[in-house]
């Protein structure tokens, strides 16, 4: 029987608003997954030294409070010095399209906007590690 996957869901800076981020962790524990959630007030840093520790196959970040575009670049910079090219690095929140685009380009997976269905980000994040991990 292979593993269940391993997701740490995470709220990087000053941003207090974690409503979301629990919903997210809920839903994706409802299709199975094992969710890891740090709580508020996590730096980049303690994000990537937690999904090491814990061997996720992705990573969340939920944001609300505009740094995305420091958040992100950091996490995958970080993410590359550990050589955690197969972990999945994902998210949602208030992010313009634009800036999206970029995050993607740079190596972030797809970003999702608030209202998205949950049921379609459990369904990427399955999708992904399909494809890119291995057990």
């Amino acid at each position: 029987m292979k593993r269940p996957i391993r997701v740490l869901v995470a709220k990087v800076g000053l941003d207090g608003h974690d409503r979301g981020a629990k919903i997210i962790a809920t839903a994706l524990r409802n299709e199975g997954m094992e969710v890891i959630y740090t709580g508020l007030r996590q730096t980049p840093e303690m994000v990537v030294n937690a999904a090491l520790q814990e061997d996720v196959d992705a990573i969340g970040i939920s944001i609300l409070s505009g740094a995305h575009m420091t958040v992100f670049p950091k996490i995958i910079s970080l993410m590359k010095e550990k050589n955690m090219n197969d972990v999945l690095l994902t998210g949602g929140g208030i992010i313009p399209d634009e800036d999206m685009h970029e995050l993607n380009e740079m190596g972030v997976g797809k970003l999702f906007a608030p209202g998205t269905p949950t049921t379609d980000i459990a369904k990427y994040i399955e999708e992904w590690v399909g494809i890119n991990r291995s057990f």
